[in-house]
């Protein structure tokens, strides 16, 4: 983990399954507040159990060793499709866990779609 995110997750953190096939890393702060909107969300709705299933159910405790290193289980490495290269995106209140392949065609899918996905949010005040 870079030196700028430990400071971040001193207090401990929270690995769980992300939205795209990455990993996504809340301090144990964040992760709370999240956990919290995610099992008030309606249980008469599939989809809110399923989202709220999707983060909730694979969730995984993590501490930084003095290196920086954390342990991710195999389940979640599975699921991210990690491989020896992966990438950290620093997004304000968390961090997503990428392999390095899958961020690179990411990454290159959204910058050609930026001008869609901005005007598709201007609706929402962004």
């Amino acid at each position: 983990m870079p030196v700028r995110f430990r400071s971040k997750l001193h207090e401990g953190a929270v690995a769980t399954r992300g939205i795209d096939n990455c990993l996504f890393l809340y301090p144990k702060q964040e992760w709370e507040k999240l956990a919290d909107k995610l099992v008030n969300l309606p249980l008469s709705q599939a989809k809110s159990r399923a989202f709220a299933r999707l983060m909730l159910a694979g969730a995984f405790e993590v501490s930084a060793d003095a290196q920086g290193r954390i342990n991710i289980p195999d389940y979640l490495i599975k699921y991210a499709n990690l491989k020896k290269k992966v990438v950290l995106a620093g997004l304000y209140n968390r961090v997503e866990i990428w392999d390095s392949a899958a961020w690179s065609r990411y990454k290159i899918k959204a910058e050609k779609d930026s001008e869609k996905i901005a005007e598709s949010l201007g609706g929402l005040g962004v």
